[in-house]
């Protein structure tokens, strides 16, 4: 797809293709907010199996695949066996999993790693545990394969929460502690495994040691600036260079998670019950008590800084460790929770039942983009498109609402006979949700020509050889950039994610072009080729002096040339 799915993909191949695999480039500019080792993770897999958009995805999936039975692994060794397999039948079926997991992100990656941290510590610090050195350790490198995934927070959100669950359980100040969790020797693995890149790419990209508390358009303070300073305390303060990025309105943050867990959130209000003779320092205590400090500080943590919808995500594991907990021992409010996705469910499939009828003669002419709305505003926001939805592009949609309406009703027979019985429907929720993602995946081949410009990078490649113009900034284009594995020039792109690197002393000078720019080379004699929205064919039409020639339309997007 267009956006950061092909640039993470396309940074890969560059780094496979230059040898340079300290420094991400787009287009030949240095991108250097980002940790490099899901673009290392891709890059391997493109070794492997070549530059294909699947293979892009494998290492995603497989992290999604380890998330889930680690999860799983971590609920059977704290709570039982059938509790272990609840949470992560919790984790592999909700709703936020599958979603943030279509696109090429690394905190599926992250989440990995956080969880296996948790875990880690404890394991050290169990007293039961034969070999703590071993875990304290891999709790350390876990940190450390966080920290070059996705920056500080990796570290942050461990320490954080093991610093707090210490704390309360009354080990912080125990030499005993320290010593099962090997600080020195954790400390210089952690620094062995996570510090060779940063001082790399510090070193590559100077200057090295920039302090500034501000960032402006134009200015270039190097990589240790813009990734540390920039990328970490000045996000978080919502003081970062360039706005590129929104924030979700701390309410609906919150509120939000009732449906990343979906449909096991219903039964979240189980999850504070805990029987009044149970013993207070078990295993399972100090694992709730954990969860509480692991789930409690990441949530407080993005409610004070700026946040998009996926960022909590580190916490889905610990959420759905105490949701498995809960489903497995009983609660009288488990009952109530059936009850409310029986509910839910049934009038989710009365509604799709009413969509379909309301579409049953509405006809669906070329691709949805013609039915959709525009709502470029909403874009910074990783749902944003979900506001260009229309009742007319629902007759696209037959077939994913069809499948998708059989899966609630599924859910809703289901848990409509456990809740008489008292029980929780797993496997009627679980097959709701199998078969709800599938009618997701149906709908994303639907979206296919508006969310990726795939059609107009197989014409440009079919087209004599000539030169790309891209109009509006890389991101928009991006998938044409992977399918094609060219250079392009940006009219009017110089702007959010590479406006920083634009201004380094080695930065490519031939990359972003103006309004003049482009009707001067437009009207020279060499080939040149254009993509653009719909909606700014008018201006580049005057621009172009109506040489403007279409060689192919989709999804609301279309390639021109001037020959």
């Amino acid at each position: 797809m267009d956006d950061v799915d092909a640039v993470q993909a396309q940074i890969a191949r560059n780094m496979v293709q230059s040898g340079d695999w300290v420094t991400a480039r787009l287009d030949g500019v240095a991108y250097l907010e980002k940790s490099p080792l899901k673009y290392w993770m891709i890059a391997v897999s493109f070794l492997v199996f070549g530059p294909h958009d699947w293979a892009a995805r494998i290492p995603g999936a497989l992290s999604a695949v380890a998330l889930c039975w680690i999860t799983a692994r971590f609920g059977a060794w704290a709570f039982g066996r059938r509790a272990g397999l609840l949470a992560g039948l919790v984790l592999a079926t909700c709703v936020g999993l599958f979603l943030f997991t279509r696109i090429l992100l690394p905190d599926a990656i992250l989440t990995l790693a956080v969880t296996l941290a948790m875990w880690s510590l404890l394991r050290a610090l169990d007293q039961r545990e034969p070999h703590p050195a071993r875990w304290a350790l891999l709790m350390w490198a876990a940190m450390a394969i966080g920290l070059l995934l996705k920056g500080l927070i990796a570290a942050l959100f461990p320490i954080a929460a093991g610093v707090l669950y210490l704390g309360f359980s009354r080990q912080l100040l125990r030499r005993q502690t320290w010593m099962r969790l090997r600080p020195l020797s954790g400390i210089l693995l952690f620094l062995l495994i996570a510090a060779p890149w940063h001082v790399l790419a510090t070193i590559r990209n100077p200057p090295y040691f920039d302090l500034t508390m501000h960032s402006e358009r134009g200015s270039y303070h190097g990589f240790f600036w813009f990734y540390f300073l920039n990328e970490h305390v000045l996000r978080f303060l919502n003081l970062r260079y360039p706005r590129d990025y929104d924030t979700v309105p701390r309410p609906y943050f919150w509120l939000f998670h009732l449906l990343w867990l979906f449909p096991w959130s219903v039964y979240l209000p189980a999850c504070a019950w805990r029987r009044s003779a149970e013993p207070a320092d078990t295993r399972a205590s100090r694992t709730r008590l954990l969860i509480l400090c692991w789930t409690g500080f990441i949530l407080v943590f993005f409610t004070l800084s700026t946040t998009q919808e996926y960022y909590s995500m580190p916490c889905y594991p610990a959420l759905a460790l105490l949701l498995g907990w809960a489903m497995d021992r009983g609660h009288p409010w488990l009952r109530y929770g059936t009850r409310a996705i029986a509910a839910v469910a049934a009038l989710a499939a009365i509604v799709i039942g009413a969509i379909l009828w309301m579409v049953r003669g509405m006809p669906a002419p070329g691709d949805i983009a013609v039915a959709l709305n525009q709502n470029p505003e909403r874009y910074f926001l990783s749902l944003g498109h979900m506001a260009d939805l229309t009742l007319g592009a629902f007759a696209y949609l037959r077939l994913p609402l069809a499948v998708a309406g059989v899966a609630f009703s599924v859910g809703a027979i289901g848990a409509w006979r456990s809740a008489r019985r008292g029980s929780v429907p797993v496997a009627a929720l679980t097959a709701m949700m199998v078969l709800f993602f599938h009618a997701a995946r149906l709908a994303l081949v639907v979206f296919d020509p508006y969310m990726s410009s795939r059609p107009l990078a197989q014409a440009l490649l079919d087209a004599p050889p000539g030169k790309l113009i891209v109009d509006d900034q890389y991101y928009t284009f991006s998938s044409v950039f992977f399918y094609t594995n060219r250079r392009a020039l940006l009219l009017n792109g110089r702007v959010n994610n590479l406006v920083y690197g634009s201004y380094a002393p080695n930065a490519p000078q031939d990359v972003f072009i103006e309004d003049r720019d482009f009707a001067r080379l437009w009207a020279s004699p060499a080939r040149f080729y254009l993509v653009a929205e719909a909606p700014q064919v008018p201006r580049l039409t005057k621009l172009a002096g109506n040489r403007l020639f279409r060689l192919q339309e989709s999804g609301g997007k279309y390639l021109f040339t001037n020959f």
